[in-house]
């Protein structure tokens, strides 16, 4: 992928298994997102589609793995009479959930028996588990107390005054405490003297905060048992979520008091780790795990799973920061990275902690009395000057404001006899307003700090490098390592004791089955067979090839290549040629391409892309291309950035993007991938199914609907937004899904305007299909997590009801037309599947694809499953999760054999779906309409880049220009920002 995104390339597999892998040839890995750039089509997911690559070897033995993460496999029989039990009881009960019941479980695909990253928990029914909040009122200064100094805030608050109840407490060390016993509040209010650092308290550094605990009553655990082991449908338990809260803070607190452990909310580190791996003299990856209770059918299970991330290195700040500078100069960058890192200041004794919040900047201490004088944004030791009172040299006679502004430089040499060594910015460890500046030199970096950033290219590089392992790696870490430091692995845990709590460190056995591949679908009939998920485009044409009458080029290149790959333009023409008749292989009709146009850059000035660009679109006897193949000079996120706005937005230019080394290869297989998105994009369909494999949508009445909300990052500009990004196919073979865009609060998860945006979908259908309009909409929403299944239906559901209403004929809609089935799409959830047997695995050690579960880790009163429907490259394949929020399509269809039930319905279609992903020759691990929506919302961001990394505020003019807004944009002027020109808005631009 061009640059980093709060929504990471789903092919990327990091961190999970069992075992031994097979040989065989593997499918060419490339990158996420930009497949045409020569990075693949996009399977696995995310992870490059090879059109013309080979198939992957299988290994077929049966042999038992020899290292077991457990003992034998064996689904627990009594959690299966509980779901059999239950699902006889829902088909008969007459009660309306508010939440669709589940309709009895799959029957397709061959059996198989899997692990899966759950343990089992005991817990005692009776205990009782007195539940307390805590709130910590702010200090004098008026700030909310958060992070480290909360934390130790409320272990004073248990040190002081509840010592004798501490064996039997847990605490989240935030908002709640957990105790097996009745605490005695003494006092509505305990005051915590808080001591700056760590240090002798002084005047100066003793901060004093006010906390109250309130006891919120008792439960049992008696409840929730009863209700995962009975198989009565019609059972209702209305604290469910407050037991799996404080079940949850009884679990973490273990590894949240193990000193060299750093938690990050359910993430927990071993910062002594030695399974980690340096990503520069700044930054180094740690190896942790996640881990939560989960309510599961037949009794609570904990769910483990291998995490990475990134963590600051100890050490000397200046160090740091000299390293750092080294590869960029840019101060914005440079503040994120220190922003909120705390430092030990060794220049005073004792050395007291400080934490970092910027660089000094020109507007720091604006009303003070003598504000300091700082010349620039990231000025140095020797440019940054402050007032130095008479009285802090020791001088006490004269004039009460008597002083002089000294550098920080200068004052270090003569309070301190300390000569700072570098030219290096100052960091503030104050705030804007009372800033207190430090040179970097005088820090020392507290080490098992995690990063909060986002990585540079190649220290992600880096952290997949440590983050991707096999399978068995990834397993067998859970039972050892993962079961140690969560506190599973230790004989008599105290705290685990005290709940009465006990935790089997074995994974647990559960079934799945694979489902068979479908057919895929050419042109004249031509069928290609997928082994392992993948096939090629080896002597067929696409089902439905676009015509290409007229297309050209923009050759993008740095002032200072000498041309690069090519001389000059008619060098460059060979290799068009080449693309040309990788087009025409696979039936697009397209001539020669026309005389191009030719950019020459520099990394400090980016103009001459867009007024290029803007030359395609002005009045000639030529007319606008059909396409323009942009040849990039490198990955080099800006300028992608920057003709994506100009190409989408401004001028409304069909286009293809590829980076200049890969196109001067001219290997078949990138021209191949290059060649599915360019038919995509010109209307075409590469591959489709046969009707049989598409159940209710082969009757051409179902529009398929994909629907995803994008965030800001943390670091972005405050004014970012979230963006909505909706696709909906416009005919039966699901082979062109349009797409619109919409800006809505930030870090809003429902969409605000579902209603406009399904209006717009359905009118497009109707023009599509000789205007009739759908009679059943079938929609898959990315992103939402599983807190917000009944928002969906309370705030979103209701926009698309209204929408319908103002588009159907009022007859046809007050009949209940058309018919709604809402299905949740989840990819961030922690869930992962190990075979038990060899001749179950791939040749990774991975499911085999096609594989789904909807037993063991469900509940069995919900309708969800997890599916597997790719074949992952390398690492521990991640499963999508598909819950049924909504149903008035499947439950109530006669079902059509060899399909059994609903459940059966759902899976087979959105597996056989996963088939259909056009960007792709091989099966991708989400759905089409919800891995289309994900790449609307990624396309969003790189028109938003400058607000979503404010960094590239400095740089990138891009912003300024096009929104006429700067960083204070309006919310229209956000929106014309995703507002897609009109001669491509109906087209697959996003791919």
């Amino acid at each position: 992928m061009f640059g980093n995104s709060n929504r990471g390339g789903r092919g990327r597999c990091g961190g999970d298994i069992p075992f031994r892998t097979s040989r065989g040839g593997g499918q060419g890995a490339g990158q996420s997102g930009q497949g045409a750039r020569g990075s693949g089509g996009g399977g696995g997911r995310g992870r490059g589609g090879s059109a013309h690559g080979g198939n992957a070897g299988q290994n077929t033995t049966s042999k038992v793995f020899a290292h077991s993460p457990g003992p034998p496999a064996r689904f627990d029989p009594a959690v299966k009479k509980i779901e059999d039990e239950t699902a006889i009881t829902l088909v008969s009960t007459k009660n309306q959930a508010r939440l669709p019941f589940r309709p009895g479980y799959g029957t397709r695909g061959t059996e198989v028996l899997l692990w899966a990253n759950y343990f089992k928990v005991s817990a005692d029914r009776e205990i009782p588990l007195h539940r307390y909040s805590i709130e910590v009122r702010p200090d004098n200064d008026g700030k909310v107390l958060t992070g480290k100094k909360l934390r130790r805030v409320i272990e004073l608050l248990l040190e002081e005054h509840f010592a004798e109840h501490r064996s039997n407490i847990a605490t989240d060390f935030k908002l709640y405490l957990i105790s097996t016993t009745n605490i005695a509040i003494s006092r509505p209010v305990y005051d915590i003297t808080y001591r700056e650092g760590g240090q002798v308290q002084t005047q100066s550094n003793a901060k004093h905060y006010h906390v109250r605990i309130t006891h919120n009553g008792s439960v049992t655990l008696a409840n929730l048992l009863d209700y995962l082991t009975s198989s009565n449908a019609s059972a209702i338990l209305s604290n469910r979520e407050a037991l799996l809260q404080a079940l949850n803070i009884i679990v973490g607190y273990t590894p949240k008091t193990a000193a060299p452990v750093s938690s990050l909310g359910m993430k927990h580190f071993d910062t002594t780790s030695p399974e980690k791996k340096s990503l520069d003299v700044r930054l180094a990856a740690l190896r942790g795990f996640f881990c939560s209770i989960r309510a599961a059918t037949g009794g609570l299970l904990v769910n483990v799973q291998v995490k990475h991330t990134a963590f600051y290195n100890g050490g000397n700040l200046a160090q740091a920061i000299a390293s750092f500078t080294k590869q960029t100069t840019n101060m914005f960058e440079l503040a994120r990275f220190l922003r909120k890192l705390s430092v030990t200041a060794t220049h005073v004794t004792p050395p007291k902690v400080k934490t970092i919040s910027g660089l000094a900047i020109v507007q720091d201490g604006m009303n003070l009395p003598h504000p300091p004088r700082v010349p620039k944004f990231g000025a140095s030791a020797q440019e940054v000057m402050f007032w130095l009172p008479r009285e802090s040299a020791g001088v006490t006679s004269g004039s009460p404001s008597a002083g002089r502004y000294i550098s920080v430089h200068d004052f270090f040499k003569e309070t301190y006899n300390r000569i700072l060594k570098y030219k290096l910015p100052v960091v503030n460890v104050g705030t804007t307003g009372n800033p207190i500046y430090l040179p970097a030199e005088v820090c020392e970096i507290i080490p098992g700090q995690p990063f909060r950033g986002i990585l540079s290219d190649k220290q992600l590089q880096e952290m997949n490098s440590f983050a991707i392992r096999s399978p068995k790696e990834n397993a067998l870490s859970i039972t050892t390592g993962g079961a140690q430091l969560l506190g599973f692995g230790i004989p008599n845990c105290p705290t685990l004791q005290a709940f009465k709590i006990r935790v089997t460190p074995h994974l647990v056995a559960v079934p799945g089955r694979i489902l068979n591949a479908p057919p895929v679908k050419y042109s004249q009939g031509r069928q290609q067979v997928a082994r392992y998920g993948s096939w090629n485009l080896v002597n067929v044409h696409f089902a439905n090839a676009s015509r290409l009458p007229t297309w050209t080029y923009c050759w993008i290149k740095w002032r200072s290549s000498n041309g690069g790959y090519w001389r000059d333009t008619q060098q460059l023409q060979t290799t068009l040629t080449a693309f040309t008749t990788a087009l025409r292989s696979v039936g697009i009709q397209c001539t020669e391409p026309v005389d191009g146009q030719v950019a020459e850059v520099d990394s400090n000035n980016l103009d001459a892309i867009d007024t290029t660009l803007a030359r395609f679109t002005r009045p000639s006897t030529r007319g606008i291309p059909g396409l323009v193949l942009v040849i990039l000079p490198s990955k080099h996120t800006e300028i992608y950035n920057r003709v994506k706005y100009a190409c989408d937005i401004k001028e409304g230019l069909v286009n293809v993007c590829i980076v200049a080394e890969q196109l001067a290869k001219k290997s078949r297989q990138t021209l191949a991938n290059v060649a599915l998105k360019v038919n995509l994009k010109l209307g075409g369909r590469n591959h489709e199914l046969d009707s049989s494999k598409l159940g209710v949508l082969s009757e051409g009445k179902t529009m398929v609907v994909g629907l995803d909300v994008t965030h800001p990052s943390p670091g972005s500009a405050p004014d970012a937004p979230s963006v909505v990004g909706i696709v909906a196919s416009v005919d039966e073979l699901l082979g062109q899904w349009p797409a619109q865009l919409a800006v809505q609060q930030g870090r809003k998860e429902m969409v605000s305007e579902l209603k406009g945006l399904m209006k717009s979908r359905l009118c497009l259908w109707r023009d599509h299909n000789k205007g009739e309009l759908p009679s059943q909409i079938l929609l898959y929403r990315d992103g939402v997590s599983e807190g917000q299944y009944h928002q969906v239906l309370e705030l979103e559901l209701p926009q698309i009801r209204a929408a319908c209403s103002e588009i159907y004929p009022a007859n046809q809609f007050e009949r209940g037309t058309p018919r709604i089935t809402i299905i949740v799409v989840g990819k961030r959830h922690h869930t992962r599947f190990y075979p038990t047997t060899e001749s179950q695995c791939d040749r990774t050690g991975n499911p085999q694809n096609g594989t789904v579960v909807d037993r063991g880790v469900t509940e069995a009163r919900n309708w969800d499953f997890f599916m597997q429907a790719h074949t992952a490259i390398k690492g521990t394949a991640r499963p999508a999760h598909y819950f049924v929020a909504y149903d008035e399509i499947f439950q109530d269809r006669a079902v059509q054999k060899p399909l059994k039930n609903a459940a059966d319905c759902v899976e087979d279609l959105t597996h056989n779906m996963c088939y259909l992903f056009g960007r792709a020759t091989k099966a991708v691990s989400i759905c089409p309409p919800a891995y289309y929506s994900d790449l609307v919302c990624d396309r969003a961001r790189k028109y938003l880049y400058d607000y979503y990394v404010p960094s590239a505020r400095s740089t990138n003019a891009n912003a300024a220009a096009a929104a006429g807004a700067g960083a204070g944009g309006s919310r229209l002027s956000m929106q014309d920002r995703v507002s897609i020109h009109e001669r491509v808005e109906n087209t697959m631009f996003y791919i």
